[in-house]
C-alpha cells in the first residue's frame, strides 16, 4: 500500500493562531500534537491543536511544496482554505478518533 502524505493546518481555536505542517505518519503526527511531545514546540506552546485543514498527497516532494507555498500565504488567504473544507473549524482529526 502507498504512503500518503499530508499537508495540514491547525488551529488553537476558531480564528486562532495557525500551524502548517507536512507529514507522512497522519495519526501518529496529530497524536504529538494533541499529548504535546515536545512540550517547547510551537504547537505546544501556543496550545494548536485543532486540525482544520487538510490535504492529502501520493508523494513526500508535492507535500513539501504544498506546505511551503501556504506558508508564505496571507492569513486571510489560509482562513478561506480553511472554511472552504470546514466552515466550522470543527477538529477533523476527531474523526480519526484522536
Amino acid at each position: 500500500m502507498p504512503r500518503t502524505y499530508i499537508v495540514y493546518i491547525l488551529a488553537s481555536m476558531k480564528n486562532g493562531t495557525l500551524y502548517t505542517g507536512v507529514t507522512g505518519n497522519p495519526f501518529g503526527r496529530m497524536w504529538q500534537h494533541k499529548n504535546k511531545v515536545h512540550p517547547n514546540s510551537f504547537t505546544a506552546r501556543h496550545d494548536i491543536q485543532r486540525l482544520v485543514w487538510y490535504e492529502m498527497h501520493d508523494n513526500p516532494v508535492s507535500a513539501i511544496q504544498r506546505e511551503k507555498h501556504i506558508k508564505d500565504w496571507k492569513r486571510d488567504w489560509k482562513k478561506r482554505l480553511i472554511e472552504e473544507m470546514n466552515p466550522t473549524w470543527r477538529d477533523l482529526s476527531n474523526d480519526w478518533g484522536l
